[in-house]
């Protein structure tokens, strides 16, 4: 199976299945010089991890991650850094009916075609529980941005429930209210109407779906290449990686479709002063408006970048509904029940701020703006603060006592 490997010089590899022993990912490409443990990555997997309110699945997972490489002293070395997070309430009985008989709207006929097999036992490795992955590596590249000289902040939330919407929100409303409330949704008081309307479809059996919006700030200007390899498609590509994005979109999005030109343009002007950052300065042109979502021609302007992401309702549901047995001949009802999301959205805000990131350092690193060798972008230079200090010997020790050799 290919397609387990996201980036190009910040690289994330990932194993593991839903009710497999564990889950895991290498991360490639991380610099030298970077303080890291486990709690600046749990922190994060605590946002996405099961079991967090009575409208996430109950299904009782730690998500507790174990470093197994790349660090000394607790600075990373920039070789590959190995996390491993153990699977601990996997119950896969519920899923036996489904081996032969596909769950309506998953993968799991799509799988065994292609394959001529699967791991049957909660969904496997097309389970978005894969995405704990994700935000284990989400974690590295966010203290890898932090720690650098660029002032990066980002910050994603639950904006739609269905046809519940929230207003428009200011990036510092997002930064104070996201994770006050259940849903993640920075209105407070839409919230609370999205939250009993996910208990509504629970009652019943059912899901819904949702939009979640995303806005990054500091983010130099110059990164993405045209074509392939800008920075709207590896965005995008980012995005349409989680399971069940039906969306995607930046700036205006679909409200470009019916906008004039003359509409849309934006006049240049000279910054003021207001707008510097690390790499620009007063005097610099800068566009007027920020329609564009900090992107033009696939390269980023300097400006924030905004977009939304867009999902569909779970598709594992306990309603009734039909399939047939490919290996009986027989159609049949099934309730899909278990442990599972009403809605996706909120345990998704962490994991669409993880691709977030994940896609701007790669882009950094390979614009040149972080040394990818070490973060320090001190190249030849061995006697740093994070290097390990020599042993001390013991002088009662043969073996590792060390002679001084006279001149």
């Amino acid at each position: 199976m290919n397609g387990n490997e996201f980036g190009r010089l910040f690289r994330v590899t990932t194993f593991g299945e839903s009710h497999g022993e564990a889950m895991g990912c290498t991360v490639s490409g991380c610099p030298a010089g970077v303080e890291l443990d486990e709690a600046d990555i749990q922190k994060e997997l605590d946002r996405r991890k099961p079991g967090q309110s009575m409208i996430t699945t109950s299904r009782g997972e730690p998500d507790e991650v174990s470093i197994k490489s790349g660090l000394q002293d607790g600075y990373t070395t920039g070789t590959p850094i190995g996390m491993v997070i153990q699977n601990k309430d996997a119950r896969s009985g519920k899923y036996e009916p489904f081996v032969t008989a596909p769950r309506p709207s998953h993968g799991d006929f799509t799988y065994s075609a292609k394959f001529g097999t699967r791991n049957w036992g909660g969904g496997g490795r097309s389970s978005a529980r894969e995405t704990v992955n994700w935000v284990a590596a989400g974690a590295v590249a966010k203290q890898v941005l932090a720690q650098s000289v660029y002032d990066i902040r980002l910050k994603a939330h639950v904006n739609q429930v269905g046809d519940i919407e929230a207003p428009d929100v200011t990036f510092e409303e997002m930064l104070e209210h996201t994770e006050k409330n259940e849903v993640r949704c920075a209105h407070p008081e839409t919230a609370e109407r999205m939250r009993k309307a996910i208990d509504q479809y629970q009652q019943e059996g059912d899901s819904i779906g949702g939009s979640v919006y995303f806005e990054c700030r500091g983010v130099p200007r110059g990164l993405g290449a045209p074509r392939f390899d800008s920075f709207a498609a590896r965005l995008g590509r980012a995005m349409f990686s989680i399971p069940a994005t039906t969306g995607f979109q930046f700036g205006k999005g679909r409200g470009t479709r019916t906008m004039r030109g003359s509409e849309r343009n934006e006049d240049w002007e000279f910054d003021d002063g207001s707008r510097t950052t690390v790499e620009s300065e007063a005097g610099d042109p800068v566009p007027e408006g920020n329609d564009h979502g900090g992107l033009q021609g696939g390269i980023t302007t300097g400006e924030p970048i905004y977009g939304e992401a867009t999902w569909h309702a779970p598709t594992s549901i306990p309603k009734t509904q039909e399939t047939v047995d490919w290996e009986t001949g027989e159609r049949k009802e099934i309730k899909v029940v278990g442990r599972h999301d009403p809605v996706l959205m909120p345990r998704a805000v962490p994991v669409v701020e993880a691709m977030l990131r994940l896609t701007i350092l790669d882009f950094m690193l390979l614009g040149g703006r972080i040394n990818p060798d070490r973060l320090d972008g001190s190249p030849g230079e061995y006697d740093t603060d994070y290097h390990p200090r020599s042993p001390i010997d013991d002088p009662d020790d043969a073996d590792t006592r060390a002679d001084t050799v006279d001149e």
